[in-house]
C-alpha cells in the first residue's frame, strides 16, 4: 500500500514519513515543498524514488504526478495557525490554502483512484475552550472561532461532501496542541524559560488542558491508514491525561532536570494584566480549559496512546537539550 504524505518537511509530516519508512507494511511517498532532500538511496527509510515535489496548496495545483499509484493520502500540509497574523484578510489567506488547496488535492486523489484521504485538521474546529469537566467530543457541533479554525471546518465539510459524491473514504483527525522532539513556538519557549531558570508567574493555575505527544498522533494516523472502522469518521486525539498549566511546567522541568521557579500569582491577576496588555488570547491559553474526550477514538479503533506524558516530555527534553 502506497501512502502519500503532504507537508513532509513539517513537524508532523516528517514524523509520519519516518514512521512509514520504518514500516514493512507501507510504502511511503513524501511530498516536500522547496528543495527536495537528497540521499544515496533513502530518506528516513523512504526510497529516494518516492520523494517528490509538492504542489502549491491552492485551487490550481497539479498533484497528478505525486498521486500516481497512491492508495491513501495523509494530508498534513496547510497554512498553520499564526499568533501574530500579518495578513490583511486572514480568513481569505487560510481559505486559499486550507480549503481550496485541500479540496483540489482531494478531487485529484479521487481521479487518481485513491481509496482513503486522512485529513489532519485541528481541535479549533470544535472551539477555543471548554467548561470544566465538559470536554469536546468528536461528534459535537463544531464551533470554530478564529479564521484558522473556520478554514479547517470548511475543509472538513468539503471533504465530507466529496466522500458522499465519489465514494472516497475520508478520515478526519483533530489534534490538540502537539509536542515532541523539535517542537517550536510557545512550547519551545516554555522549555527555554524553564531550562534557564526564569521565574514564571504560573504557579497557581488549576485549569486542565489536553495535549498530544507527536508519537501518539503519528501512531493514530498510521492506524487510520487501513482500519476499516476509520472510514468516514472524525476522531479527536490526545495523551488521555489532562494537565494544568502549572502541572505541565512542573513535569517539563523534571524532564529537563531543572527546578521550576513558579510564582503563585492568582490567575485572575494574570488575566487582568493580559487584558491591559491586549494579550487576552495568551491568558486564555494559560489559564483556560481545553479538554477532549477520546473515548470514541479508543473504542472504535481499539487504540490507546502509544506513550505516556512523562515519557514523551523526557524525549522532547532530550532533543531540546541536544539542539538548544
Amino acid at each position: 500500500m502506497r501512502i502519500l504524505v503532504t507537508g513532509a518537511s513539517g513537524f508532523v509530516g516528517a514524523a509520519i514519513g519516518a514512521a512509514l519508512g520504518a514500516s514493512p507494511l507501507h510504502v511511503g511517498r513524501l511530498a516536500y515543498r522547496g528543495t527536495l532532500p537528497v540521499a544515496p538511496s533513502s530518506v528516513d527509510g523512504i526510497d529516494q524514488n518516492e520523494v517528490c515535489a509538492a504542489a502549491d496548496l491552492n485551487s490550481a495545483a497539479d498533484w497528478s504526478a505525486a498521486l500516481t499509484d497512491v492508495d491513501v493520502v495523509i494530508h498534513s500540509a496547510g497554512r498553520a495557525h499564526i499568533m501574530d497574523e500579518a495578513s490583511m484578510d486572514p480568513l481569505a489567506a487560510f481559505r486559499t490554502v486550507n480549503v481550496d488547496g485541500t479540496l483540489r488535492l482531494a478531487r485529484q486523489a479521487v481521479a487518481a483512484g485513491v481509496q482513503r484521504f486522512i485529513f489532519v485538521s485541528s481541535i479549533k474546529v470544535n472551539g477555543e475552550e471548554t467548561l470544566p469537566s465538559l470536554p469536546f467530543t468528536a461528534d459535537a457541533e463544531p464551533l470554530p472561532v478564529d479564521p484558522y479554525g473556520v478554514s479547517k471546518h470548511e475543509a472538513e465539510q468539503g471533504l465530507q461532501a466529496l466522500a458522499k459524491e465519489s465514494g472516497l473514504e475520508v478520515v478526519i483527525v483533530r489534534p490538540v496542541l502537539v509536542y515532541g522532539p523539535g517542537v517550536k513556538a510557545n512550547f519551545r519557549s516554555m522549555m527555554n524559560w524553564l531550562n534557564k531558570g526564569v521565574p514564571l508567574p504560573l504557579g497557581a493555575i488549576d485549569n486542565r488542558r489536553s495535549l498530544v505527544a507527536l508519537d501518539n498522533l503519528v501512531d493514530l494516523l498510521i492506524t487510520c491508514i487501513d482500519h476499516p472502522a476509520a472510514a468516514n469518521q472524525t476522531f479527536l486525539v490526545s495523551d488521555d491525561e489532562d494537565l494544568s498549566t502549572t502541572m505541565l511546567l512542573q513535569r517539563m522541568a523534571a524532564a529537563l532536570e531543572r527546578n521550576p521557579r513558579l510564582l503563585p500569582i492568582p490567575p485572575v491577576l494574570l488575566t487582568l494584566a493580559a487584558r491591559v496588555l491586549g494579550k487576552e488570547n495568551i491568558a486564555q491559553r494559560l489559564c483556560g480549559f481545553l479538554q477532549v474526550d477520546i473515548s470514541k477514538t479508543k473504542a472504535l479503533l481499539d487504540w490507546q496512546p502509544l506513550v505516556g506524558v512523562d515519557a514523551a516530555l523526557s524525549k522532547t527534553a532530550r532533543h531540546f537539550q541536544r539542539h538548544s
